[in-house]
């Protein structure tokens, strides 16, 4: 088993070195790290068992199965660099990059069903806000999105003075799949992965930091949501 502890040292004294000269992301090392170690040890196990030393190999092989199994369960667990927030009503499919804080939205039905957003101009995406006064929650996404696209879109526009603001949600109550997806989290996340997505959602959404207070009420009432499992 000797032979063995020097080839993991050696890998780690790899990876480490690798991290140094290409100037790798700690995440970017440690995902490498999770996925390389059981490949590397179900490679020396198999030579093992080749070589007839499967006293050794197949335990080895064992060992390695459980370490892809982990994890594939924390990677299904956390979120992933790049990964989104998705917030869905009647109307709208929006999405939030967890890194870079944009948004963008496909609509899912009037006058503009099947294109995003970001395709829309400003004319036409004030006439969709106009189709969407009967829709409170997909009114409210709408507007979160043009006051990041187009923050002073209100001074140009003649609505009713409380058209779309603070509206409550009217789909009724979040489920945990949509609460998981507004979190941009996989389902199983545990307490301390849930609190600390919806901290770094808040410091982008909170309205005191220029967010939406839409889009921050439904980052908390998912965080409500799948804490309730905890309780």
């Amino acid at each position: 088993m000797s032979a063995i502890a020097v080839f993991f040292g050696g890998a780690l004294i790899l990876l480490a070195l690798l991290a140094g000269v290409l100037s790798v992301k700690p995440s970017a090392l440690a995902n490498a790290f999770r996925y390389g170690l059981p490949m590397a040890a179900a490679g020396v196990g198999v030579v093992l068992t080749l070589i007839g030393r499967a006293g050794i190999g197949i335990p080895l092989l064992a060992f390695a199965v459980a370490l892809f199994s982990r994890a594939r369960r924390a990677s299904r667990a956390t979120r992933q660099p790049g990964g989104q927030s998705y917030v869905r009503s009647a109307a709208l499919e929006m999405e939030l990059d967890l890194d870079t804080g944009e948004m963008n939205g496909l609509v899912l039905a009037g006058s503009f069903e099947g294109r995003e957003l970001d395709d829309i101009d400003e004319p036409d995406l004030m006439q969709l806000h106009s189709e969407m006064t009967g829709d409170p929650e997909s009114l409210g996404l709408l507007e979160a999105y043009l006051d990041r696209r187009t923050p002073d879109w209100r001074a140009g526009f003649d609505m009713d003075d409380d058209a779309g603001l603070g509206a409550s949600p009217g789909s009724g109550a979040m489920t945990q799949k949509e609460a998981y997806e507004v979190l941009g989290l996989g389902p199983g996340a545990g307490e301390t992965e849930i609190r600390e997505a919806h901290r770094r959602l808040m410091k982008r959404m909170h309205p005191d930091a220029g967010g939406s207070a839409f889009l921050a009420g439904r980052i908390n009432e998912a965080k409500a949501v799948l804490l309730s499992r905890h309780d």
